[in-house]
Order: C-alpha cells, then structure tokens, then sequence
C-alpha cells in the first residue's frame, strides 16, 4: 500500500469526469488499498474520491464511524455509486483534502438511497441520512469533477479560511 499524493484544487485533473470500474481484477484492489491509505493519512479524512489522487474510476470509501452519534453503515467502499432517490435538503459545513485551506456552506439532499457495488462487484444498496448521506454526495461530486466550491450557497459568504490543522 502507498500513500498517494492528493490533488489540490486548483488542479484541472480533479474537473476531469471518471469512468466506470468495469474490471474487479489485482489492479483494483491495489489501487482500492492506496486509496484507504491515502485517507488514513489525511487529517480527519472522513471520505475520499479516487480521481483526489489522479484516479479516474468511479470509486469512493466513505467512513462515518468514528463520529458520535452518527447513524452509519461503517467503513464503505463504493463502486460505480448512485443515487436512486433523495429527499429533503439541508445546509451544512463541509471540507475537502483537495481544497484544504477552506470550508463552506452546502445545500444537501437529507436523505439519499444509494446503489453500488463492493470491492468484489457484489452490489450493495443502502438508505442513508444526515452526515453520512452528505459525505457520500460529497464525494461523490468528485467522480463527476465537483468540488464542495461549485455548490456554495455563496462564495462571498459561506465560504471559510479553515483553522490549521492540528498534527
């Protein structure tokens, strides 16, 4: 397993649209093992996107667990993802390893049905809400070439310097 480097906006890479996984071979999960390591080293990584590491596959890991009291289905890895219902919106504080110096307000389906498949192509479905549904959108957003910058309520007011991250 490596640690890879993370893109950081304003990389053009990470606007670039990923491709579906189509092949579940040793290339995958190697490249599904870096992409866990990568989190791991990031500060307070809650989720990431493979194209944040210049990936560009339909793959995301999302992992909620360690809040409290959040709802979650635990540590996820999410193949070729979507979202097949949503309901409700809310606004929330979001940040990304790829935009690490700021923050912003981001309008967010409350609830969300998701369909995707493992890391073996067994297809999984889940119903999500509240944070883990926003941090799954999230990322998401990175498969499509979004960032967290592109649904801002406002650039001019909900957008934040982010704090130093603590070593």
């Amino acid at each position: 397993m490596t640690i890879r480097d993370i893109l950081t906006y304003p990389d053009e890479r990470l606007r670039q649209v990923s491709g579906p996984v189509v092949q579940f071979d040793a290339a995958l999960q190697a490249n599904i093992d870096d992409l866990e390591e990568t989190r791991l080293a990031g500060p307070a990584a809650v989720g990431i996107a493979a194209p944040q590491i210049g990936w560009f596959q339909r793959v995301v890991i999302v992992d909620v667990s360690g809040r409290k009291k959040t709802r979650s289905h635990g540590h996820l890895v999410l193949i070729n993802p979507e979202i097949t219902e949503w309901e409700g919106f809310v606004l929330g504080r979001e940040g990304c390893l790829s935009v690490p110096d700021y923050t912003g307000n981001v309008v967010r389906a409350e609830r969300i049905q998701l369909h995707a498949l493992d890391r073996e192509g067994k297809e999984q479905s889940f119903e999500m809400e509240g944070f883990e549904a926003r941090a799954v959108q999230h990322e998401m957003d990175h498969l499509d070439g979004l960032l967290f910058l592109d649904r801002l309520v406002s650039r001019r007011q909900d957008l934040f310097q982010r704090k130093v991250y603590k070593e």
